[in-house]
């Protein structure tokens, strides 16, 4: 691939088909189209003009609109305009400059590629076995293609590349208007049964085809010389260089690599490389997918079918069991037999069975009492009225014990102060309630800035760092704990 000047630079000439009244624009350049099909190559605008105002969409079209919109595609290059001075009678329409114009090369393959473009979807694809014989039968003439000259080699390489194209698209469409949506409700509709049929053998008389043309072929493109394969295509580019050419410069080196790259996709679709399978055992596989999956749509179909065949049989002898009852009784128990109980209740939970027993019947169990409660988010149980119990002595006895408790707390922690501190380092083995306090104290004032706090009863104290990282531990009664050595100086 050569990336150059040609290929990097925009193509105004496709500007009208996205531009902001590209419906204007596309009317003008069909209408310039179908005449150049029809030879007639020139035209005024007044032609264009006419030709538009026929339509309702140009109701209130004008020329001076008509005149701006030629302006624009000559612009973009779609149009080519010549003066015309034979129209010029007078000074005046001479300086009006009246134009012809022209669609130009890149106008009528733009158009050409949007027909083909809305066309996409209308053409019918299909599997046509005639082409892979086609293929098989050029390929049986390689070696014979080599020593000929070069204009049967040309043509020859032609028909090859004309006929590949054409079973490629062709399988692609068909294979993919198998996986559209609309295919899908079509293969479910039950008239699909009586296409069944006629699809499968269209499909399966391609695979045999396939099978016994892409053999051939795959054998023919192993055995061939690689010098019979540069051979031939030295003539090949012999052939394209002979055919004359006006407008375009021939690029011998462009050529050759389109020439050597499409041999090597052609082969490379029947052999395969190394790194992949080849398309056409690919198509192999898709085809017999395809021919399953319309058979198991048939089979769900017919399945469906059969199933309500079967289903009228039995109501309509149920219909006559129940006309067969000689009363009312007979026929509630014949529908309890039929249909069941029609308001039945299921009751699920974690019972205690007396036996595990698969046969037991539910005759068998004992009563199990159940209480159901309704199922609605506002459902509240009653709440039973108590009379409030009198607990002011109980209340009494619980402060005198805490207070009682406190005061003794206070009298152990005092005993640990020592000319207004408490070093930690120092302490003794302490109880549980005394470790649990002196952290809190701790706690408190290390988170304070100024590293003070205040204990219950309302004494001020700062906490001191260790001087050099100093550690001790801490012993009580629920374990030793390893921290810094802390001071607690109080005011």
């Amino acid at each position: 691939m050569q990336i150059n000047a040609s290929l990097t630079k925009p193509i105004s000439e496709v500007k009208y088909l996205t531009a902001e009244n590209c419906w204007r624009y596309r009317a003008i350049l069909r209408f310039f189209y179908l005449q150049y099909e029809k030879i007639k190559y020139w035209m005024y605008k007044e032609e264009v003009f006419e030709e538009l105002k026929k339509h309702p969409y140009f109701e209130n079209y004008t020329m001076e609109l008509c005149q701006q919109d030629l302006a624009a595609l000559v612009e973009w290059g779609n149009l080519v305009p010549v003066q015309d001075t034979s129209r010029a009678s007078t000074v005046e329409e001479f300086k009006n400059k009246q134009f012809r114009y022209q669609l130009s090369e890149y106008g009528v393959e733009i158009e050409r590629l949007t027909l083909r473009l809305e066309n996409l979807f209308v053409e019918g694809a299909s599997l046509e076995p005639t082409l892979l014989e086609r293929i098989r039968d050029l390929v049986l003439k390689i070696n014979e293609m080599a020593s000929a000259d070069a204009k049967t080699a040309g043509v020859w390489w032609r028909d090859l590349n004309n006929d590949f194209k054409r079973l490629n698209q062709n399988y692609q469409d068909y294979v993919r208007s198998f996986y559209s949506q609309k295919a899908e409700e079509l293969m479910k509709a039950r008239e699909f049964i009586s296409y069944k049929d006629t699809l499968i053998d269209y499909l399966r008389e391609f695979v045999k085809e396939l099978q016994r043309n892409v053999h051939v072929i795959e054998d023919t493109l192993r055995k061939t010389d690689e010098s019979a394969i540069d051979k031939l295509i030295g003539k090949i580019l012999e052939y394209e260089k002979s055919i004359p050419r006006l407008e375009t410069e021939f690029s011998e080196d462009m050529v050759l690599e389109n020439i050597k790259g499409r041999w090597v996709n052609f082969k490379d679709w029947f052999l395969g490389s190394p790194s992949r399978e080849s398309e056409a055992s690919r198509i192999f596989d898709i085809t017999n997918e395809i021919i399953r999956k319309i058979t198991r749509y048939a089979a769900q179909i017919a399945e469906t079918r059969n199933t309500t065949a079967n289903r009228k049989e039995e109501y309509r002898k149920l219909c006559e069991m129940f006309l067969a009852c000689k009363d009312i009784d007979e026929a509630h128990k014949l529908s309890a037999v039929a249909f069941g109980l029609f308001n039945t209740k299921h009751i699920k939970g974690d019972f205690i069975r007396r036996t595990e027993s698969m046969n037991s019947s539910v005759y068998d169990e004992e009563p199990y009492s159940i209480a159901i409660r309704p199922r609605t988010r506002y459902y509240k149980e009653k709440s039973v009225r108590s009379a409030i119990e009198y607990k002011t002595d109980k209340k009494r006895k619980m402060l005198e014990e805490y207070i009682k408790n406190m005061e003794q707390e206070k009298r152990i922690l005092d005993s640990y102060i020592k000319d207004g501190e408490i070093r930690i380092s120092e302490l003794p083995f302490i109880e549980r309630h005394v470790r649990i306090t002196l952290l809190k104290w701790i706690s408190k004032a290390c988170a304070s800035q100024n590293r003070t706090a205040k204990t219950d009863d309302g004494r001020v104290f700062k906490l001191l760092e260790p001087a050099d990282n100093k550690r001790c531990v801490l012993k009580s009664e629920d374990g030793e704990l390893d921290m810094p050595a802390y001071v607690l100086v109080f005011n």
